[in-house]
């Protein structure tokens, strides 16, 4: 919360920071799924992967009811096709970052999430323009290109899963790969709060004259939130999963990708630049959501 107060000033007071903020967005957010892919071994994640009722869940719950739900939505959210477009980027493809903290916290399986990313984010980058021209026609959805989710998913998962990977190997050798591994670990609040500084700082200048449109989404994103927490729950009991992966099916599909498809909204022409500001707007929302989720979902999913 620190962080995104930090950035929100930093945005206002000095714009010219903030906007040149953005090239920093990549970088940051890679190195903490870095030093997130650090946390669980490679062998963990071969076995994870043969979790076939909680990888289904994951797919259902994403590619399924998330889209229903925001299809109930749509035709009330406010008709400007920026704030729409950006609405959609961010509620139709599902996180692949910091969900495995935040479940992790709740006690869900962060090991299960952690080998469903990749596979969460192919999946997106399949379905995601076909989703926008369901939603919207093929004018807005002829808008989004694939080179910017390819250039995502090499550059925030393939990398630094691939350095993970080695720095394990390194450790499993050598003692200073030991210590390294473990500093590396103490980092990731650190890395998040500088994520999310730069991610605000560098959208707030470009608010402008939309700030009304933007704030008429923020009562969407809360009902996301409260209803995908019934919807995740539901989900869970229908593939019977046992109770820390039912609390991951239940974080995962509540929380959205936006860090990561921020960069494709801001590769869209002036005219949709708005799109981006709603995209960060909901990473506001959320991370406060997150924060009620953490002690709420262990609630609603005891271990009892």
């Amino acid at each position: 919360m620190g962080a995104l107060a930090a950035g929100g000033l930093v945005g206002w007071a000095a714009p010219a920071v903030g906007a040149g903020l953005e090239h920093a967005i990549n970088p940051v957010l890679a190195a903490l799924l870095y030093v997130t892919f650090l946390q669980v071994p490679a062998a963990e994640l071969v076995r994870s992967l043969r979790a076939g009722r909680f990888l289904a869940a994951a797919l259902v719950v994403n590619f399924v009811v998330v889209p229903l739900v925001v299809a109930a939505m749509f035709a009330f959210l406010p008709g400007d096709r920026a704030v729409r477009l950006g609405v959609l980027l961010v509620l139709l493809a599902p996180c692949v970052d910091y969900v495995i903290v935040f479940s992790g916290l709740a006690g869900g399986s962060s090991r299960r999430l952690l080998a469903a990313t990749p596979l969460l984010l192919l999946a997106q980058m399949v379905l995601l323009p076909g989703y926008l021209f369901v939603f919207l026609g093929s004018g807005l959805a002829d808008v989004v290109e694939v080179g910017p989710f390819v250039e995502a998913f090499l550059v925030l998962i393939v990398v630094p899963l691939a350095l993970a990977w080695l720095t394990q190997a390194w450790a499993a050798r050598r003692p200073a790969g030991r210590r390294t591994a473990d500093a590396m670990g103490t980092a990731m609040v650190p890395l998040m709060a500088a994520t999310l500084l730069t991610v605000v700082a560098s959208q707030v200048p470009g608010l402008g004259g939309s700030l009304v449109d933007v704030a008429r989404v923020v009562p969407f994103y809360v009902l996301f939130l409260v209803v995908m927490a019934f919807a995740g729950l539901a989900v869970a009991r229908l593939f019977r999963l046992d109770i820390p992966e039912s609390r991951a099916i239940v974080f995962t599909g509540a929380t959205r990708n936006s860090l990561v498809v921020l960069p494709l909204a801001l590769a869209l022409p002036g005219q949709l630049a708005v799109a981006s500001v709603v995209v960060v707007t909901q990473t506001l929302v959320e991370v406060v959501g997150m924060v009620v989720y953490v002690r709420a979902v262990p609630r609603m999913l005891p271990a009892s």
